[in-house]
């Protein structure tokens, strides 16, 4: 299903508070603060949307306890943005929010970065390995953006030093990035892998040598050597990965144009997202901004931190 951006719930604040209720408590409101199930709604026209918990005695409302706490902007526009950047392949501008929502550039530039916090994944999800027996999970770094004031000499490397990346991707499945700060080499490929892939997977990676040896632990390792002009030999190549990538900097270069160091993370979150929850594995554009609603809750991000 579609987003539908003529429901009221981007247009009326009332019908959205209700809707983010009802997805947030399906079975009935429990308090933030406390976890009882004996909030009351507090009535008045000042407390609109306010509930009072009768063990804890403290007020919330459905925005508390979620990136959208403390926040100013009005609830609808919260979830209009949020269907917008679900429903975006290669993202959505801060730029194109702040024209389409009428608030402030700084505003939805911050909003942006809190949607992205609720999809990144949580803790619980990212410690389960990919892969498993009889898939194969393919393995890429790529490189990005320039890092600032640091450039390589010399002839034969001319230009700034770049951003690495290196993303996991289970064919017919989700995917995982990291932005590596630190040189990249055999073992920091060998914490990647280890940490997120199951041992009875297969591997396939291009040529390069920091694989072998952190692969060797898995099932089968299997290359294909673009030096050569091999880019497929069966079931076997990077094909895939290669795809995920494209995407990411289509929308990074394209859309967001310039990315500081310490936000690149955040990016790659938001695209392995939207990729992991894609179409193709039944996920829908609405389907997709309800579970950024659910990454939403039990995280919080303040401006001093993403500044």
């Amino acid at each position: 299903m579609p987003c539908d951006l003529t429901n009221p719930i981007f247009k009326n604040e009332a019908a959205a508070v209700t809707h983010m209720e009802a997805d947030r408590w399906p079975n009935g409101v429990t308090c933030p603060l406390c976890g009882s199930d004996t909030p009351k709604k507090m009535g008045g026209q000042t407390q609109a949307g306010m509930f009072l918990c009768g063990a804890c005695r403290g007020k919330f409302t459905v925005r508390t306890g979620t990136v959208f706490e403390r926040s100013h902007i009005p609830l609808h526009k919260w979830l209009m943005a949020t269907h917008l950047i679900a429903s975006s392949k290669k993202g959505i501008s801060a730029h194109q929010l702040h024209r389409m929502l009428g608030i402030t550039y700084k505003s939805a530039w911050f909003m942006a970065h809190r949607i992205r916090e609720a999809m990144a994944p949580d803790e619980s999800v990212s410690a389960d390995p990919m892969g498993g027996e009889g898939k194969i999970v393919e393995v890429d770094e790529t490189y990005i953006g320039n890092k600032k004031g640091r450039k390589l000499r010399g002839k034969n490397h001319p230009g700034n030093i770049k951003h690495t990346v290196v993303a996991l991707v289970e064919r017919e499945g989700g995917v995982r990035s990291f932005h590596v700060k630190e040189p990249m080499n055999k073992k920091v490929a060998r914490k990647i892998l280890f940490r997120n892939i199951d041992k009875r997977s297969d591997i396939v990676t291009h040529e390069s040598q920091l694989y072998p040896a952190p692969a060797a632990n898995f099932i089968r390792h299997s290359t294909v050597n673009h030096s050569n002009k091999e880019y497929a030999r069966g079931d076997i190549h990077t094909n895939t990965i290669e795809g995920v990538f494209s995407i990411f900097k289509r929308g990074m270069i394209g859309t967001y144009q310039h990315c500081g160091e310490q936000h690149l993370q955040r990016y790659l979150n938001e695209f392995d997202f939207r990729y992991s929850n894609r179409t193709k594995l039944g996920v829908s554009d609405a389907a997709r901004a309800t579970k950024i609603l659910k990454g939403a809750e039990g995280k919080r991000l303040t401006y001093r931190q993403v500044g």
